[in-house]
């Protein structure tokens, strides 16, 4: 019986993977995709166009969940526990541990060159995302957006006491918590981490499992920052072991994102964090003091992904004295698998042809889905007498920089930035030096970044909240198996120190442009007055630094071709 149920539930998996790829070959031929009686379950259509109904149900989030979770757990050992967490995620956790919520696991794509051509395309729902839930999150600081936006803070905070209340009330009630928490308390979750570490440099397996053990059983994904990190680790250093860390990477890269999700967690980031709103702030406001009297004004986007940053910029152009100027977009980003490589930034094309229209901004958008290396200046379309703005913004960290090649890959880039000669260049870069080739420096120092990334996710966004879930586990998490557990061109995060780029802008023939003193007063405002009093902004040598208590985890500069 067993068996018949494995053989049934495959085979039905078969045939979704098949009508993934059939239906994909008939966008392709531009033939409308034949009608089949068990589309009826899954599709429905209510203003013609045909879309999953069921994503938001536990039962169909839990199908597509455990495609990716069995996908991943092929490639483990026997009694493996690495994929703990995304068990955790779709079972009752312990009383205490998560209050509310659902929480669906969800993954960013990633390089182009780490996937593999015969993986059928990735459906995104962004069209059926009500657009009210798009402009809450998009639009954050206009009008009632910029209320919600705050409410949403504000509720954050008060959670965050709450819950920091309650706890200590459950300690102090309960004796044997407060023992069992106390003991908890004197373990050095980073020594073990680091011991673990040096075994599986040192190919002592009996040491690295006994390490491991350790660890397990005082992390959690349910825990504090230190407990949660902990665990992630532990996960990337088991699938390290195992030897199967980019084939569990890769299953956490092609499960479906689901846009709604990513919103959510988006909002709550941008929310809980100055990072994401003072680098759009500055960066939207910088081209649009540049390029006040230009009438054509290109972007050049270097990693555009969703095109969040866009649509304030594009009011902010409507409500520009004399009427906007045309604008143009060029998104670039790393190609998608499967037939599509294309799909998600030219639905990020439409979506921003649609606040054009809303603002009545002229708009013309130019999608580019391929390694940032081999784009050539003509792909670009590039007008003569147009301001051209180049922007990239945190993506330049997963541009390939083997050790031994004549010319890197980061440097081609820089070159091709340098050719397009821009008015301005924009860079935002994640601050770290754990892309060295070397395991154990690569690990302490990611162990380093990530503390800070994980003790700042726990002072400011409540333990039990499903998008604190979705952030840890679908971005830094998946980021950090990818630095412990991958090697060669599959280990895509390889981050440098905003010092390290300096040299790197300078060598390609540009020169450094001062930040207006006015621009980065107001950030520095902004921050000290809405957030945390532990998030630092600063200045060094023309670079904007953004960090958490000390340490610098994002850096922006802007620049100009020599």
């Amino acid at each position: 019986m067993k068996e018949e149920m494995e053989e049934q539930t495959h085979m039905l998996q078969e045939s979704f993977d098949f009508q993934v790829k059939e239906r994909s070959f008939y966008e392709v031929l531009g033939q409308k995709y034949p009608h089949s009686p068990l589309q009826d379950n899954n599709y429905h259509s209510s203003n013609g166009s045909r879309h999953p109904i069921d994503l938001n149900t536990p039962t169909d989030n839990f199908v597509y969940f455990r495609k990716g979770v069995d996908d991943a757990s092929k490639f483990l050992p026997s009694g493996s526990k690495l994929l703990g967490i995304n068990d955790a995620l779709v079972q009752n956790p312990k009383e205490g541990e998560i209050k509310e919520g659902k929480v669906r696991q969800t993954g960013e794509n990633a390089c182009g060159e780490e996937r593999s051509k015969k993986l059928p395309a990735v459906y995104t729902e962004s069209n059926n995302v009500p657009k009210e839930e798009f402009d809450d999150v998009l639009l954050y600081a206009v009008g009632e957006c910029d209320k919600k936006f705050e409410a949403r803070r504000t509720y954050m905070q008060n959670a965050r006491s709450k819950s920091m209340q309650h706890s200590g009330l459950a300690k102090g009630y309960n004796g044997a918590m407060g023992r069992r928490s106390k003991k908890m308390e004197v373990i050095d979750l980073r020594s073990l981490l680091i011991s673990c570490a040096k075994s599986i440099a040192a190919d002592d397996r009996l040491a690295a499992d006994e390490f491991l053990k350790q660890i397990r059983q005082h992390s959690s994904p349910f825990g504090d920052g230190s407990q949660r990190l902990a665990h992630y680790f532990a996960d990337g250093l088991e699938a390290r072991l195992a030897g199967t860390g980019s084939q569990i990477h890769k299953s956490l890269v092609y499960k479906l994102t689901i846009t709604s999700d990513y919103l959510r967690a988006y909002h709550t980031f941008l929310a809980s964090s100055p990072f994401g709103t003072i680098s759009i702030f500055v960066a939207n406001k910088l081209i649009a003091i540049k390029s006040e009297k230009a009438m054509r004004v290109h972007v050049i986007d270097f990693g555009i992904h969703y095109g969040f940053q866009w649509p304030t910029f594009i009011q902010s152009l409507a409500e520009r004295e004399g009427g906007p100027p045309k604008l143009r977009i060029t998104g670039i980003d790393f190609p998608q698998a499967g037939f599509r490589p294309a799909e998600r930034i030219e639905e990020t094309g439409c979506r921003l042809a649609h606040y054009a229209e809303t603002f009545n901004v002229p708009f013309e958008y130019n999608a580019i889905a391929q390694r940032w290396e081999t784009i050539k200046i003509e792909d670009l379309k590039i007008e003569e007498g147009e301001f051209v703005a180049v922007n990239c913004l945190y993506r330049a960290q997963n541009i390939r920089d083997e050790i031994g090649l004549e010319e890197s890959s980061r440097t081609m880039v820089l070159n091709l930035i340098r050719k397009i000669n821009p008015d301005i260049f924009i860079h935002g870069i994640v601050n770290g030096a754990y892309g060295v080739p070397f395991f154990l420096t690569r690990f302490r120092e990611a162990l380093f970044c990530f503390s800070a990334v994980y003790d700042m996710l726990e002072t400011n966004i409540p333990r039990e909240s499903p998008e604190r879930m979705l952030i840890e586990t679908g971005i830094f998490g998946k980021e950090a198996l990818n630095v412990i557990a991958c090697e060669g061109w599959e280990r895509v995060e390889r981050p440098e120190t905003y010092k390290q780029w300096r040299l790197r802008h300078l060598r390609s023939g540009f020169v450094q442009v001062p930040f207006e003193r006015e621009l980065m007063d107001s950030a520095m405002y902004k921050v000290r007055k809405f957030y945390h009093r532990e998030f630092v902004i600063d200045e060094d040598n023309n670079w904007l630094l953004m960090g958490w208590k000390g340490r610098t985890i994002y850096a922006m500069s802007c620049w100009q071709p020599v």
